[in-house]
């Protein structure tokens, strides 16, 4: 019995060690190399985690077996203690297992849970890391170019089918028209003007996607800076490794709220008011117009609000509509679209406020109407374009 004792704990030490390894790698200065691996959190890699954390299970009953309910010399307290603990281990263990494989996006991709979300529903990706695929058989039609942030890139939407920008596509057609996807998370108005600008294919039509975080980059030139909240500043630091680590932990945390949208809101409102930052932030979306200008492009404006504020995100963004509108740009005002659909409908999910596929489906319904008119608004006798469905 003492054997096999020792050989158990010989072996748990060993996968103790292992189990250690893939959950703190980095600790010991060894990063696992796979495309994506800032976002996407590997299934493989995770199946291995949760191999090993069984093993390391069946090692502990093992041990509980031949040196608890076969040891007759086991002290009574100890003996207690272990029968009483060894079920809650027990229940951790299989929690975080299953925890590994829960998929959620997030408002920002901080969590354990997004990065399985972001590997489950994000790809396929082009060769420059747009969440779109290949395009073939693209001689003689009108190229449309769709720019944006993550708003465009379809962050929370499972299926790319159900962006706005794929739902424009068959709309307009895929006979006469295609639709390339330059969504990326996170992209200010200078990054999307760069990526515009690098972009091999020249557009017939330029959507630029908007939303008021995109002032962000000139308000810090600017000197207007958010100091914003820090994950994990709020817990013990003993056990913040813990909370960024562990699976169930992670989930766990990140369902309570953190930080303040008001302070947020705040900071929007003063840079849009403060003409030192809008005057920069405009001459960055002019130049994306010189862009389509350039190229004999014709432009269009899709305005994203915050979709449980539309009253502020139409305040704040008036200075922009107004730009724009000066310089004979459509806008797709998407507040006034989805006034009548309850704030929860509005977002694909409780810790992600994007667009949900409801609203998607509007915009892209919408701005295939606009695009059909050429961007007249209904009455003005435009011609529609022609609908592939």
């Amino acid at each position: 019995m003492g054997s096999k004792l020792i050989s158990s704990l010989f072996r748990l030490i060993l996968l103790g060690f292992l189990t250690f390894f893939v959950f703190f790698s980095d600790w010991m200065k060894v990063k696992f190399n796979y495309p994506y691996n800032e976002v996407f959190d590997n299934v493989y890699i995770r199946i291995a985690r949760g191999c090993l954390l069984i093993l390391v299970v069946v090692e502990l009953v093992r041990m509980y077996y031949y040196g608890i309910v076969k040891n007759k010399k086991a002290p009574r307290l100890l003996s207690n203690l272990v029968t009483l603990a060894l079920p809650v281990v027990l229940l951790l263990v299989f929690l975080e297992i299953a925890f590994m494989f829960v998929a959620q996006s997030h408002e920002g991709g901080l969590t354990l849970a997004s990065h399985i979300w972001f590997e489950r529903y994000w790809p396929p990706m082009t060769p420059e890391g747009y969440r779109d695929s290949e395009k073939i058989d693209t001689a003689g039609k009108q190229k449309v170019l769709v720019v944006g942030d993550s708003f465009t890139a379809g962050h929370g939407i499972k299926s790319a089918e159900d962006r706005y920008g794929n739902v424009l596509a068959d709309k307009l057609g895929k006979d006469k028209y295609v639709v390339y996807n330059l969504g990326l998370s996170g992209l200010d108005t200078k990054e999307e003007y760069k990526r515009l600008e690098t972009f091999p294919v020249k557009p017939d039509i330029l959507i630029l996607q908007y939303f008021p975080n995109d002032i962000e980059k000139a308000a810090r030139d600017n000197g207007l800076t958010l100091e914003g909240f820090e994950p994990y500043t709020d817990l013990p630091k003993p056990v913040q490794t813990l909370f960024v680590r562990s699976y169930l932990l992670n989930f766990i945390y990140w369902q309570l709220p953190h930080g303040k949208a008001s302070s947020y809101l705040s900071y929007v409102r003063t840079a849009y008011t403060k003409p030192e930052i809008i005057n920069a932030h405009l001459n960055d979306l002019n130049q994306i117009m010189a862009y389509a200008r350039l190229h004999n492009a014709k432009m269009y404006l899709v305005l994203f609000p915050f979709s449980h504020n539309l009253e502020k995100t139409t305040e704040y963004t008036q200075p922009v509509v107004d730009f724009f509108q000066k310089n004979n740009v459509p806008v797709l005002k998407v507040a006034d679209l989805v006034r009548n659909i309850d704030p929860d409908d509005r977002i694909v999910g409780r810790n992600d406020a994007h667009a949900s596929a409801l609203v998607n489906r509007r915009v892209g319904e919408a701005l295939f109407q606009l695009v059909a008119s050429g961007g007249k608004t209904k009455g003005a006798g435009a011609a529609p374009l022609a609908s592939s469905k």
